[in-house]
């Protein structure tokens, strides 16, 4: 997997391409220092993922992310933080960011790009633990002004669980294949861009 790195602290990028040069599977294609580098550098190299940090001068991360996202629909962001404040977790998933994680955690750095690669969403464990909560903060107008069947209502609630295609079908008795389907269905529906903003709809909803 190809990565490009933005830290505005070189001695950070320097420490994670050291650490993540280490594991076979991961290729650094670029360090970067700015937002607007992360652009630039994104646009060039197209990595499989950008690992940039969120404050970083004029333009944040989350501003440079959002600029790549809308650029790029399909891109892969993981952010990296020392800050797990509410309303970063919040526009970061808002963007369509694929992740979010504190620094200090180093040795969840490596695996955490591992399952971005395999489109997961992640989030370090002092994160995780909060998205119930700030979500449940959202304007609740409830989900029966949407045009959602029972069964697509399960599924969008398994995936605010937390759960992944396979474990959706075994409960639901349902193949993977017609658990993908729905998936689109119910996004298209939304007008939403992955299953982390599906979650955050349910939250913000239910």
């Amino acid at each position: 997997m190809k990565i490009v790195i933005v830290d505005d602290d070189r001695f950070i990028t320097a420490s994670l391409k050291t650490i993540l040069q280490s594991d076979p599977e991961i290729e650094i294609a670029a360090v970067g220092a700015s937002g607007e580098e992360a652009i630039e550098l994104y646009s060039k190299h197209r990595p499989d993922i950008l690992l940039t940090d969120i404050r970083m001068g004029a333009l944040s991360g989350l501003q440079a992310a959002e600029t790549i996202i809308k650029q790029f629909p399909d891109a892969r962001v993981l952010l990296l933080t020392t800050f797990s404040d509410d309303e970063y977790i919040v526009a970061a998933l808002r963007i369509g960011a694929r992740g979010y994680i504190i620094k200090q955690d180093a040795e969840a750095i490596a695996p955490a790009l591992k399952a971005v690669m395999s489109n997961q969403s992640v989030f370090g464990g002092e994160i995780a633990v909060k998205l119930p909560s700030f979500l449940n903060g959202g304007a609740a107008g409830g989900l029966k002004g949407y045009d959602l069947n029972e069964r697509e209502l399960e599924i969008i609630e398994s995936v605010a669980a937390g759960m992944n295609n396979k474990e959706i079908a075994d409960a639901l008795f349902l193949s993977e294949g017609t658990v993908r389907n729905y998936l689109s269905v119910i996004l298209e529906k939304l007008s939403l861009r992955d299953r982390t903003q599906l979650a955050v709809f349910y939250y913000q909803n239910r």
